[in-house]
């Protein structure tokens, strides 16, 4: 793996049956998991810098609009089809073109990690890139009615790792169980 290739984080929370979404919406409230994300995609080292949270379109539209962009870090919505930017976020046309924007383009000054936010099809272009990648999988453990998925991964080129300010056992919220997992790609 090249080591001078940027890394991608991606994070998701995924239930048992593969869905991340239904409707434009995530089926399911666990507010750990909300705040895990938050935590997770705002916190830098520097304070000079912000994160760089790549989304589809329809990830960016899923966002409730007052809470778009999401604050405190760089909001980039990858689209084929919009013209301009929407209000406070960043376009681009391609994942590649997203990543070039924060490491050595006109945001590179201010970007400390990328992250990648979704949806399905940012996820697999992000997985089968040649980026190095780890992901953060909240792990809901139960079914939910879906209509969209993260897809199909080939976990023998991940391995699980441990995090030290990460749980590792499961979560109970609502009656809903879930764990935290962190997969690095080898």
């Amino acid at each position: 793996m090249n080591s001078s290739l940027p890394k991608l984080n991606l994070v998701v929370a995924v239930c048992n049956n593969g869905g991340i979404g239904c409707e434009g919406r995530i089926p399911w409230r666990i507010k750990q998991d909300l705040a895990f994300f938050k935590k997770l995609t705002s916190n830098t080292d520097s304070t000079k810098k912000q994160n760089a949270l790549i989304m589809g379109r329809k990830t960016w539209f899923s966002i409730p609009e007052k809470m778009r962009p999401l604050p405190g870090r760089i909001n980039i919505v990858l689209s084929q089809t919009l013209s301009k930017a929407p209000a406070g976020a960043h376009l681009a046309s391609s994942l590649n073109e997203a990543v070039e924007m924060v490491t050595s383009g006109p945001l590179a000054a201010h970007t400390e990690s990328i992250f990648i936010i979704g949806g399905s099809t940012v996820y697999r272009e992000a997985i089968s890139s040649v980026y190095p990648c780890r992901l953060y999988v909240t792990r809901v453990l139960r079914d939910y009615e879906c209509d969209t998925f993260f897809p199909k991964v080939d976990w023998s080129s991940f391995r699980e790792i441990f995090v030290s300010d990460i749980p590792s056992e499961i979560l109970t919220e609502n009656g809903i169980d879930f764990k935290f997992e962190v997969f690095e790609k080898v």
